[in-house]
């Protein structure tokens, strides 16, 4: 009986409550203004189009598309494209891009985890660090399967592990550690849990290592900008004491010494991504 109530009152620390996670995690990329830091990774979504050979006139689905980086990268190729995110001040941002560009791109609020298109609507899914952060991995993938039709192509690009960014999130869970029984964003950027989601849908994934550069005036820069327009990075400072603040930002700062190349005050800081191209049989 005694282990039988143990386990018990262990299950709903273990079961995550998507809803409440999701809630927690779009207040967090509503905070700040993550444009400040998207706009930065435009290089992503033009690499990510090219990789995924993208056609004029080919129907695109951008997937947590943030302020559009891949948005912008497909409709400068003449695709019919679709920019979903659910932060609509992150929408706006993008919205504002695309007219300054004359492109035409359409705008839906949209959860990653219910896609509120029809199945097989669209010959391109894609996302570039967006979709990764979805707290029901599983869903979101099945999602990015269903509206994509038979013979199209699923593209994404998503931080690893290994990289900076993947032991950032790392480095912040040690402070304001996660939810209990949520995978790991990083999880998005290994082969072994894409094979997982995606291979009983696919002909094939190919996978290449990539990496994005961080170029700001300062490892202080960096950490000035991510902590105020970084949602995640933004909340996780909020969450602590001046003295956790004070901790948090050391090992940040530790960190950002193992990856900076510079060579001088500046910074100049790879972070391996992986670029994915999924074939839907």
């Amino acid at each position: 009986m005694a282990t039988a109530a143990a386990v018990m009152t262990k299950e709903p620390a273990t079961t995550p409550d998507f809803t409440a996670i999701k809630t927690r995690q779009q207040g967090a990329w509503s905070s700040g203004d993550y444009a400040v830091v998207g706009t930065t990774l435009q290089i992503v979504g033009e690499e990510l189009c090219e990789a995924l050979d993208l056609r004029s006139g080919q129907s695109v689905l951008d997937v947590a598309a943030g302020n559009g980086n891949a948005s912008l990268a497909a409709a400068r190729r003449w695709c019919d494209v679709t920019a979903s995110d659910y932060v609509p001040s992150l929408l706006e941002r993008a919205r504002e891009r695309a007219q300054a560009e004359h492109l035409t791109i359409n705008f839906r609020e949209a959860d990653a985890e219910a896609l509120p298109f029809a199945d097989a609507s669209f010959d391109v899914v894609m996302s570039t660090f967006g979709v990764m952060f979805t707290p029901d991995q599983d869903r979101a993938a099945s999602e990015l399967v269903r509206v994509c039709k038979r013979g199209g192509k699923i593209g994404m690009a998503n931080w690893t592990p290994e990289s900076f960014i993947g032991q950032l999130f790392k480095t912040i869970g040690k402070h304001v550690p996660p939810p209990a029984g949520v995978k790991s964003p990083a999880l998005w950027g290994t082969r072994a849990r894409l094979t997982e989601m995606f291979e009983p849908h696919a002909t094939s994934i190919k996978t290449a290592q990539r990496n994005f550069v961080f170029r700001y005036r300062s490892p202080a820069h960096w950490l000035e900008i991510f902590r105020n327009y970084y949602g995640p990075l933004l909340k996780a400072f909020a969450a602590l004491q001046p003295a956790g603040q004070t901790a948090l930002e050391s090992d940040i700062m530790a960190l950002m010494r193992q990856f900076n190349r510079s060579g001088d005050q500046s910074l100049v800081l790879p972070s391996e991504y992986l670029e994915v191209v999924i074939a839907r049989h």
